[in-house]
């Protein structure tokens, strides 16, 4: 079994990429792109337990911010599992994360995220 502890030094730059365009774009208002950022966020940081768990902290906050109870709520369980599912690298690839989505399904990686993973050498699955 593979355990994961620390995101990778050439995919991390993406990472904090997308948690400063989701800052970005919060702050201009626009909790669309925002929200879409942090879904990239998630997907990149997902199989890495620090990353995952403060994506869904975000995610928490978001929630708290839009006063979203879904979204609080669904977000509770994801923050507690998520980084021991990363440790044991038992993640639904793909997954965006947001409580608008099952916990434990697995989604397709759009063509741009894989090319971030090409990128950084990181295997997608």
């Amino acid at each position: 079994m593979k355990f994961n502890t620390t995101i990778p030094k050439k995919l991390s730059p993406f990472y904090e990429d997308e948690l400063r365009a989701y800052s970005k774009a919060y702050r201009a208002g626009d909790l669309q792109l925002a929200w879409n950022h942090l879904e990239r966020a998630h997907i990149i940081g997902q199989r890495y337990p620090y990353n995952h768990t403060y994506v869904h902290w975000k995610m928490l906050q978001f929630g708290v911010r839009i006063k979203s109870s879904k979204e609080v709520i669904g977000q509770i369980p994801r923050l507690v599992v998520g980084g021991v599912k990363s440790f044991v690298g038992k993640i639904p690839v793909g997954n965006p994360g947001g409580a608008n989505v099952a916990p434990l399904q697995a989604f397709p990686i759009e063509v741009e995220i894989q090319n971030i993973f090409k990128k950084a050498g990181v295997s997608v699955l």
